[in-house]
């Protein structure tokens, strides 16, 4: 996935079907300038991560 489809998704008032490495998750944020997002998994908000925009993937 690129930055700016992270950071619409991100904006979004719209659940999109994102995930990372398989897992369903929420996009919370996204750093434009490291091209990370910050995001957790659906079932699982307390466990957030820091992971590169290019290793998500929409469906």
């Amino acid at each position: 996935m690129n930055k700016q489809r992270a950071q619409e998704i991100a904006a979004s008032p719209v659940m999109a079907n994102v995930t990372y490495q398989g897992t369903p998750i929420y996009i919370q944020t996204v750093d434009e300038k490291n091209e990370t997002a910050r995001i957790y998994p659906l079932d699982q908000p307390e466990n957030e991560q820091q992971v590169p925009v290019n290793s998500l993937v929409e469906h």
